[in-house]
């Protein structure tokens, strides 16, 4: 949230800056008028005041100018409960120019704000709105205001329409908008609201580490997330986006890519992890070392059988094997061949899991680095409730795989 500091100066941009006389008074004010004006912003407060001592309007709008400088002088003085008395006196002579009321309405509710009286502050703020204002100095003592009340259930409202409102528009939603979201959902035991924010830091600001590591450390405790299908793929975004570090989750991942029958892949792990200087030290060398071996021999032995294991699944009755060894192929860089007999076994329309299958092949488009759109637009088909569809999503946003 905004420090009072900061509120300050946007109140004296607000209101101090814009005070001149530009209105019908009569000629009895006129005069002490523009001279307590000039003096305002000048930084003569008190002798603005002493200008306009005894000094009385006539009528609705000599009252407007004579309560806005007295406002204004008050303001520069500091003494905010006699700026808000003389600036409330102004507006309600209903002579407010149009152009002016948002504003006017806006430097009531930061004055409120920096007295800590959130209900008169949220009152003129909702008069600034209503007088059609939405400035950023609006939106931040709204925020400021808000974050103080502890209203974490309006905060929420606000602050999804805003997000609503950028996303209906083509935009991005501001990333400050869906910090606060996420802040206000955690404080309502809004779980759900809260990983749904999550993704979309992720899908909206995807250099950001913390946002992608925070979201897939969530993501498996999203109703309906099958972990055991899907943890391989977490693994991979989590190295892809730079949040896999520790010799242990190297070990998994290459561990998970073997059983997946990808251990070509694998060895591109084991071999970053040794780049790295997180494998080949320590205690755990030796057993790094046997997992790399393994590795070598099981890619050996699988590359010499393939060939047949590839004409085996062309014959099969369903197009699992076929996705599962394109998959294959697209893993040892043969991703041409492995993207063919991917479609060619999703056309076999016999899948046991169509949604993986899609999965896989937008994720194969991705390997070849042939055409990120190709793959994004496959990544999208992908549906379900089962995890698929937000790990395609994480794949689109990432635009990496391992």
């Amino acid at each position: 949230m905004k420090t009072t500091r900061l509120l300050a100066a946007l109140l004296l941009a607000a209101g101090l800056v814009q005070v001149q006389v530009a209105h019908a008074v009569s000629a009895a004010v006129a005069k002490p008028l523009k001279e307590a004006s000039d003096l305002v912003r000048g930084g003569k407060a008190k002798e603005a005041l002493a200008k306009l001592n005894g000094v009385s309007g006539s009528g609705p709008e000599d009252t407007y100018m004579i309560a806005r400088i007295r406002g204004a002088a008050y303001q520069s003085m500091g003494d905010n409960g006699q700026a808000a008395q003389q600036l409330e006196t102004a507006f309600g002579t209903g002579h407010v120019p149009a152009g002016e009321a948002g504003r006017l309405a806006t430097t009531l509710a930061g004055i409120y704000a920096q007295q800590h009286n959130n209900a008169k502050a949220m009152t003129w703020v909702e008069k600034a709105k209503a007088a059609g204002y939405n400035g950023s100095d609006l939106r931040q003592i709204q925020d400021y205001v808000q974050g103080n009340s502890g209203d974490y259930g309006q905060i929420a409202r606000d602050n999804a329409a805003k997000v609503a409102a950028a996303e209906n528009a083509g935009r991005r939603p501001e990333e400050d908008d869906l910090l606060r979201l996420a802040d206000a959902y955690r404080h309502t035991n809004n779980k759900a609201g809260d990983l749904g924010v999550k993704e979309k830091l992720v899908l909206n600001y995807p250099s950001n580490k913390q946002y992608t590591s925070i979201y897939l450390a969530d993501l498996p405790g999203k109703a309906g997330f099958q972990q055991r299908t899907y943890s391989l793929d977490l693994l991979r975004l989590r190295l892809s986006s730079g949040n896999l570090t520790s010799a242990a989750d190297y070990m998994d991942l290459a561990q998970q890519l073997l059983q997946a029958q990808l251990p070509a892949e694998a060895k591109s792990v084991v071999d970053k992890a040794y780049s790295a200087g997180v494998f080949g030290t320590g205690a755990e060398a030796p057993r790094q070392q046997r997992m790399r071996d393994l590795i070598t021999k099981t890619l050996a032995d699988q590359t010499a059988s393939l060939a047949k294991r590839t004409a085996d699944a062309k014959t099969a009755k369903t197009g699992d094997d076929l996705v599962a060894i394109g998959a294959e192929y697209a893993s040892m860089g043969k991703y041409d061949e492995g993207i063919a007999l991917i479609q060619e076994g999703i056309a076999k329309d016999s899948l046991k899991h169509p949604e993986d299958a899609k999965l896989r092949l937008g994720i194969a488009q991705l390997q070849s680095g042939k055409g990120k759109a190709v793959a994004a637009k496959t990544l999208r088909t992908v549906q379900g409730t089962d995890g698929a569809p937000e790990i395609a999503r994480l794949y689109v946003a990432l635009g990496v795989a391992s």
